[in-house]
């Protein structure tokens, strides 16, 4: 790597909205701030919700419930 043409890496604090709190390099030059992180996200704590507008949800599940089943 060239010297002197790269943005400095240095330890940063990351804190979420829900509390949770690490270490972590990075280019930013201060601390980051986040609303969400893989702690408090549905996707990765299973708290998942499918939003069901219009019956399209019920109406899938009758089309095609039958395939998807095991």
């Amino acid at each position: 790597m060239k010297a002197g043409i790269h943005p400095e890496y240095t330890t940063v604090k990351v804190s979420c909205a829900c509390g949770a709190a690490w270490e972590t390099r990075s280019t930013n030059g201060g601390d980051l701030r986040l609303e969400i992180c893989s702690s408090c996200h549905p996707f990765f704590t299973g708290k998942q919700k499918f939003v069901d507008t219009a019956g399209r949800v019920e109406r899938f599940q009758r089309k095609y419930g039958k395939i998807f089943r095991k």
